[in-house]
């Protein structure tokens, strides 16, 4: 498939990182470096003023506080097994693999593809369905990149019954970001910042399928009106379900067994993670049951072969190396700047202070708004939500505990300022794919959807808002 987006010029994520690291490296001997008393709650009162700086290094033996050269290595060996950074990289290495698997089996597309050829004679019923099946693979995958491909498989049909090509964005893109920014489990950007902000891995679950259910609802909703309201009269529905029924594919045994055992691991996820006490490295365990399951079965059935089933893993964590470069890169950074403990010098721990002390006073539901809204803009810099997440989660995490906003807000201003955004972000290459093989500009498609977004930003105020009433932890 060829896109005929723009391709972007915006720097990449890691020579960001790298830049910010210089200057970091850079500052930092002229700081001095503080700590939070040991055996009290960090707080304002608690802050000790250091005396001294750390002074800069290029080359360090010391892990607790390494030179600019040993960034890499040390930001991959940072944490422990259910932290971060190596323990975040070998669950997000691992889930790549399994959902690489996943995917080579074919049962998603397939599914898919199924859904359009079942409901094509019904065409709100089938926006319906597809709104929903990519909300849900943006908040159980991380769908992103390659709702994509699907829109442009499902452009044509979107088109003979007779909407406007916004309408396939809506319905593919559109939902999965919603899905991906209102997420209880996503891997790639809810487990990131809550293993980076020191939360337990897929906490708080109950209060974001709830947020992710009501925005799901009123995006269908936007999408189902907007449908109906440009929809040609003279489609012709009948042809358009002769055509596509007919074409589409039989769910096969593999289908079956890969969708039902990806349901269940979502199930048994849950499960684990509420009743069990599942962390980090249980849930990867469980994402790769499913993977090597997944492979299995797509070998028996002639699928693909074995060899190919291990290129599939292969390739699945391939794509996450980059993510794994940037969690590597932010751990180093902290280490530049004194590591992440706050009972231990560190300039982070004075900046910390800083901040606090100009918001001193503030209250707590101002402060989380603000947070989501530096966020959300910080996403026009950085749109990979793994990269924000291990970028700001750090300093974002610490400052709310200053002010009294839990770890927990934290994490959920990030996750609503980073996932929504994505829908208007011209930094986004996703977005900007998306709306290119549908043939719509930038201005064009953020005119479509300006009030929408400020409702989705109106509805993720609110969110936050009752999860500051209500004592999100």
């Amino acid at each position: 498939m060829t896109s005929t987006a723009a391709p972007s010029r915006a720097p990449d994520t890691l020579l960001v990182l790298l830049a910010v690291a210089l200057v970091l490296a850079a500052i930092v001997p002229f700081v001095p470096a503080g700590l939070f008393a040991p055996g009290q709650p960090m707080s304002l009162a608690s802050f000790q003023p250091g005396e001294s700086a750390l002074g800069l290094r290029l080359f360090s033996s010391s892990a607790e506080h390494p030179g600019l050269l040993n960034l890499f290595f040390d930001g991959f060996t940072s944490g422990s097994r259910n932290g971060a950074a190596i323990g975040v990289i070998a669950f997000v290495l691992t889930v790549g693999g399994a959902f690489g698997l996943v995917q080579a089996s074919g049962a998603i597309d397939n599914g898919l593809r199924r859904l359009v050829a079942r409901f094509g004679h019904r065409p709100r019923l089938l926006l319906a369905v597809l709104f929903v099946a990519f909300s849900t693979g943006g908040a159980v995958f991380g769908m992103g990149e390659e709702t994509i491909a699907f829109l442009a498989l499902l452009l044509p049909l979107i088109r003979r019954l007779g909407y406007p090509p916004e309408v396939g964005v809506m319905v593919t893109y559109m939902a999965s970001q919603i899905g991906f920014g209102t997420s209880w489990m996503n891997p790639f950007s809810v487990a990131v910042a809550q293993g980076i902000a020191g939360v337990p891995l897929l906490s708080g679950a109950p209060f974001r399928i709830v947020m992710w259910t009501a925005f799901t609802a009123v995006g269908l909703a936007f999408a189902l009106r907007y449908a109906t309201k440009h929809r040609r009269i003279d489609a012709d529905d009948g042809a358009a379900a002769r055509t596509d029924g007919a074409g589409g594919p039989r769910l096969g045994g593999v289908d079956h067994a890969v969708l039902w055992a990806t349901a269940a691991t979502v199930v048994w996820i849950i499960w684990g993670v509420t009743v069990a006490g599942y962390y980090i490295a249980e849930i990867a365990t469980q994402f790769f049951a499913l993977g090597l399951f997944a492979g299995v079965v797509a070998v028996i059935g002639g699928r693909i072969s074995a060899n190919g089933a291990a290129q599939a893993f292969t390739d699945g964590v391939r794509s996450l190396v980059p993510v794994v470069l940037v969690i590597a890169v932010a751990k180093g950074m902290l280490g530049i700047l004194g590591g992440s403990d706050p009972h231990a010098p560190s300039v982070l721990n004075t900046g910390l202070y800083a901040m606090g002390d100009a918001i001193a006073g503030t209250p707590e539901l101002i402060a989380a708004w603000g947070m989501l809204a530096a966020q959300s803009a910080f996403n026009f810099f950085v749109s990979s939500g793994s990269a924000q997440a291990t970028i700001t989660m750090p300093l974002m995490a610490g400052l709310g505990e200053l002010v009294g906003v839990s770890r927990q807000i934290s994490v959920l201003c990030f996750q609503l300022g980073d996932g929504l955004t994505n829908l208007v972000m011209p930094t986004s290459a996703a977005m900007m794919g998306a709306i290119g093989v549908a043939g719509l500009g930038w201005l064009a498609w953020v005119r479509i959807i300006f009030r929408f977004m400020l409702l989705l930003m109106a509805m993720s105020a609110l969110t936050v808002a009752i999860a500051v009433g209500v004592g999100y932890v």
